[in-house]
């Protein structure tokens, strides 16, 4: 192997390794608990639509801080069904995963 060859090999490699420590730090980073059905949970997100149906026409928000009873989640577990309350106040369909620690 060249001396070029090698070096260029060693910056493939530097550069994977640098791609999968920031992939590993982003998901710490924004790593938060699914929903659990029963159960008053906080946002975590910024903001969270509240849709008629997943992935649904959005009917309300649900911003940092606020609640939402969830009641239950669609079978993919990707989707929270209960009532928001804060501005949203009523029920609907959240993407899961964006609760604060349980």
């Amino acid at each position: 192997m060249s001396a070029i060859a090698s070096q260029l090999s060693r910056k493939n490699l530097v550069r994977m390794a640098l791609a999968a420590l920031c992939a590993a730090g982003a998901y710490q980073a924004f790593k938060v608990n699914n929903a659990t059905a029963g159960t008053r949970l906080t946002v975590c997100a910024q903001s969270l639509y509240v849709r008629d149906a997943p992935a649904g026409i959005v009917i309300g928000t649900l911003y940092y801080g606020q609640t939402m009873d969830v009641q239950s989640y669609s079978p993919s577990g990707q989707w929270a069904y209960g009532f928001a309350y804060g501005q949203a106040n009523k029920h609907g369909w959240v993407q899961n995963g964006w609760f604060c620690g349980q």
